[in-house]
């Protein structure tokens, strides 16, 4: 048993020996890593607004709601009236809010209840398309019994050929810059690997007209300030590099 034992112990120990003394291969499947640049390039297009929108509405206060009710009715139609002569399309007069409501007096010391009138609002929401009528507009409206103008918001009407400029802009912005990093650093460039854009589309900008409830009348041509909207595009390339 002894001499099997020491048999088969050398046999092993020649055979690790031998494989030992064997030429080792190693293979790798990386590839080797891509060399990129990224550049982040803007588009501005400045807009002049061409619609503006606005809260026209009718304040009343009765000593009954029916009372309250047929003069808000009165001025709101007279309202509407002078909206339609000043240029303004019927659908382009929408209402927005109808609401009446009991208002109480107290008195003070005691906390009694005095004198309760009724209070009906009126709003209607307006879209205006030729804003250099604005303010003679506006003066319209007053005339014809509108106590409550809010909240004139200037926009554009339609932006998309304004987004497609800003987006030319940008992606030629990132061009350039690329060119000239490329230049700079002695790479050539490669194919766009990623492109990505956001767009920041201006909200409307508001001019705080305020007038509220009481307003009797407006001084004639109302000055009205329409600005600019600032159109931006944003645009992320990626190229490979050489």
């Amino acid at each position: 048993m002894r001499i099997k034992f020491l048999l088969v112990s050398a046999i092993l120990i020649a055979a690790v020996a031998l494989s030992a003394c064997g030429a080792t291969t190693v293979t790798s499947n990386l590839a080797p890593a891509q060399r990129t640049l990224s550049v982040t390039g803007t588009g501005l297009v400045y807009l002049a607004p061409d619609v503006a929108y606005i809260n026209v509405g009718v304040h009343t206060e009765e000593p009954t709601a029916s009372e309250a009710v047929s003069m808000n009715n009165d001025q709101t139609q007279q309202v509407v009236k002078a909206l339609e002569n000043s240029g303004v399309d019927a659908q382009d007069i929408r209402t927005t809010n109808f609401s009446i409501y009991p208002n109480t007096q107290y008195d003070q010391q005691t906390g009694k209840a005095g004198t309760t009138t009724y209070v009906v609002d009126n709003t209607v929401y307006v879209t205006i398309h030729q804003l250099d009528k604005l303010g003679d507009l506006l003066d319209a409206t007053v005339q014809a019994g509108a106590n409550s103008i809010n909240n004139i918001q200037f926009d554009v009407f339609d932006k998309s050929s304004a987004i497609k400029q800003a987006r030319d802009q940008a992606v030629k912005d990132a061009q350039t810059q690329a060119q000239e990093l490329a230049s700079s650093a002695g790479v050539t460039l490669g194919n766009v690997q990623t492109i990505s854009f956001t767009n920041n589309i201006p909200q409307p900008v508001t001019d705080v007209f305020g007038k509220g409830g009481g307003l009797a009348a407006a001084p004639a041509s109302v000055p009205i300030n329409t600005g600019q909207l600032t159109l931006t595009v944003t645009v992320d390339m990626t190229y490979e590099i050489k």
